[in-house]
């Protein structure tokens, strides 16, 4: 039974999947009252426990205290619903790199009652309008140097009615920013409800047509409350740095959720290489890191040109399969083990996890307190210890789909099926074997196949196509693409233009780093392509 709302827009609540497609929720032990804003706990609250000159946000060159960001955050809240219109309920998209004024602008949105939809800088307008149409956005704020996108986007869509700009920089000289100065750092947050949703995560399936998952304000705090809380250990002396993006619920939760949960500080970069990385974590004594095996072992290589990384005392890895030797390096330079874990979209954030004192090689560990796992069989049946099958997986969140009828395929008798392949050993520790999808996890990103294709077979040259992952030591996967071409030569040039082709259709991360040209793809005889001959042909 959901409890009380504060939506008037009824939007998110009125397309939550039917209710007999959820499912099981445990909520044992993550109690909240009826009515919970995620954004004032995040903020406010820890004010008024406390916290007002601790350090909340570092990035762009300065730090900002929990009481500097939540009266940030409040005159923005103003701005929104005063200004521009934003009622409880309206879905407000937020465009930007990892910075200080973008967790301001979602805690803000959400302060509003309003359900954020956090999207990556690299996104094209083509992308975003799918977003946008899908979740019928009214209202988007847009970090004035990647506006071109997002302005074209919004050319003749009824829905999207306003595009602000905000400074992504320190200047704080952009309209959102402008009006802001004017308003008060008090603000009457929107009672919402613990059950009303807050946040809208968009992965993207086999077929690249986006799917929305629903979660509501009580799922922000649970992931900290549990995971964060039970496995990391978060204190206020800890100083995050990480990876992923924002727009990413796993970067939304590692590097914003977690720690103003329990009142240490964030480092943001918009460029988060290996080597920014490091530079930060030197020079704030970063102690929690979230990133993906590939960032580890650049780190493991500056290690031995004598970068210090002594300060951090938990480096986290998941986005893609952890190397057993990254995991063994990590220990003997350290002596501290690298916890590799599991999440999903659909699930918020990790929920299988190695432990600072249970941990192997390739071994992602347990269900973090609260969940449960098992291994199934393609009958749904539980399968025998050892034996390599689909992962179910249940616990205080799960997966709801925004109006997509894919719900029934990823919930089945209450388990989340989460679309990987495992074996669980007798110790009811978890051992990745494979994706169960056409998904290619490269440095993290997932990138549907069928979408790079899409963006090939736009341009005029090729005939067919076909996008497949293959291994890398650097990226762990990358994307290749067998192209059959309509006009033109294969060679070295064509390649390049069509790879550049592609970056200017969709994200830039998705485009294939290797282009091979063939007479013809293999088929069955009703004319679908065998990817697995060709994935065979990479791996022998």
């Amino acid at each position: 039974m959901l409890g009380p709302s504060a939506h008037t827009d009824s939007f998110t609540r009125d397309n939550l999947p039917p209710k007999n497609t959820w499912p099981d929720f445990l909520l044992q032990g993550f109690d909240y009252p009826e009515h919970l804003n995620a954004a004032v706990e995040l903020t406010d609250a820890m004010v008024d426990k406390g916290f007002g000159d601790h350090t909340a946000l570092i990035g762009n060159g300065r730090r900002r205290t929990y009481k500097e960001l939540t009266d940030w955050t409040n005159r923005l809240a103003h701005v929104l619903v005063e200004d521009f219109g934003v009622k409880p309920g309206n879905r407000v998209l937020i465009r930007s790199a990892n910075n200080p004024a973008m967790v301001a602008c979602w805690l803000a949105a959400t302060k509003a009652g309003a359900v954020v939809v956090n999207t990556m800088p690299m996104l094209r307008s083509a992308e975003l309008v799918k977003i946008v149409d899908k979740a019928e956005i009214t209202h988007a704020l847009c970090d004035t140097r990647l506006m071109d996108e997002m302005v074209a986007c919004a050319k003749g869509n009824a829905t999207l009615t306003h595009v602000i700009g905000f400074d992504g920089t320190s200047n704080h000289d952009a309209e959102l920013d402008r009006l802001a100065l004017e308003k008060p750092v008090q603000f009457e947050a929107v009672k919402t409800g613990r059950d009303d949703v807050a946040l809208l995560g968009f992965t993207s399936g086999t077929t690249g047509a986006p799917k929305a998952t629903m979660h509501f304000h009580r799922d922000l705090l649970i992931i900290a409350d549990g995971y964060a809380k039970e496995v990391l250990n978060v204190t206020p002396e800890d100083v995050f740095i990480g990876s992923p993006p924002l727009a990413f619920t796993f970067g939304l939760g590692g590097l914003a959720i977690f720690p103003l949960r329990f009142g240490a500080a964030a480092t943001l970069l918009e460029t988060a290489s290996p080597p920014n990385m490091i530079e930060i974590i030197e020079k704030y004594r970063a102690t929690v890191c979230f990133t993906a095996p590939t960032a580890y072992r650049a780190m493991l290589a500056a290690m031995d040109e004598g970068a210090d990384l002594s300060s951090l005392r938990a480096a986290v890895s998941a986005g893609e399969t952890l190397p057993a030797p990254v995991y063994q390096a990590w220990m003997e330079k350290t002596g501290k083990p690298m916890l590799d874990g599991i999440g999903a979209t659909e699930m918020l954030h990790i929920f299988v996890t190695n432990r600072f004192d249970d941990h192997a090689p390739a071994c992602t560990g347990k269900p973090v307190s609260g969940y449960e796992a098992k291994i199934i069989d393609e009958t749904g049946a539980e399968a025998p210890r050892g034996t390599v099958g689909r992962l179910a997986v249940r616990g205080p969140t799960g997966c709801r789909y925004l109006a997509d009828d894919r719900q029934a395929k990823y919930v089945k008798d209450g388990w989340n099926i989460t679309g990987d392949a495992f074996s669980m050993d007798e110790n009811g520790a978890l051992h990745f074997a494979a994706r169960n999808d056409d998904m290619i996890v490269s440095s993290g990103y997932n990138i549907a196949g069928p979408e790079v294709e899409a963006a090939l077979l736009a341009h005029e040259q090729v005939a067919e196509c076909a996008v497949i992952g293959a291994p890398d030591d650097e990226r762990g996967t990358i994307v290749v693409a067998h192209v059959v071409l309509q006009s033109g030569t294969a060679d070295d040039a064509t390649a390049k233009a069509l790879q550049d082709f592609v970056k200017a259709q969709i994200a830039p991360y998705k485009y294939p780093r290797r282009i091979v040209f063939t007479e013809g793809l293999p088929k069955t005889q009703t004319g679908k392509i065998q990817r697995f001959l060709l994935k065979q042909d990479v791996d022998s």
